[in-house]
């Protein structure tokens, strides 16, 4: 594990190529929150990480729901991806449940023009096929706000693998603070 305090003293390029990967592959947003350091936390790091998001385009935000690969897909998945969706046995289905995922998948990505996005940690393959069928109702700017939020978990997860509070200022505090 890499401590705060040590990414605080990282150079622009060793931080980018630490943190470039955590909303799947964007480095952009690493790139440019690197200039408000130093960060007394990762709470407060991946905080300045969204709030950074929340205040990009609209175009921006569309580009990094589609950076996220369609789950249960069995291409194109970046390191990560293929990890957490393993953990959640998404590389383990059935080829019935591959069927029924993709023509779920299929539908959900006619409908909004981009890919299901969940932080699959703490899930399933049945849990995650249910919260699609569910998500698969809502309406587009609701599912687009719901794919967002959920980036933003799936990066907190990221970024708390592999950086500890660890000579911050509240060592010792709780890890659960998301925003």
């Amino acid at each position: 594990m890499i401590t705060i305090k040590d990414v605080n003293e990282f150079s622009q390029s060793e931080f980018v190529a630490l943190l470039g990967w955590i909303f799947e592959d964007t480095p952009w947003i690493a790139d440019k929150v690197w200039e408000l350091r130093p960060f007394p936390s990762i709470q407060f790091l991946h905080r300045s990480m969204v709030k950074l998001v929340e205040k990009s385009s609209k175009e921006e935000k569309f580009a990094l729901i589609l950076a996220h690969p369609d789950l249960g897909t069995k291409i194109k998945l970046s390191t990560s991806s293929k990890f957490e969706q393993q953990q959640a046995g998404l590389d383990q289905l059935s080829p019935n449940e591959y069927k029924r995922f993709l023509a779920l998948n299929n539908k959900y990505i006619k409908k909004f023009g981009f890919p299901f996005v969940l932080a699959v940690r703490g899930h399933n393959k049945d849990s995650i096929y249910d919260t699609m069928k569910r998500r698969v109702k809502n309406k587009e700017e609701q599912e687009f706000e719901t794919a967002m939020e959920e980036i933003y978990k799936i990066s907190w997860f990221r970024l708390r693998d592999i950086v500890t509070n660890e000579g911050s200022y509240n060592h010792g505090k709780s890890n659960n603070v998301l925003r």
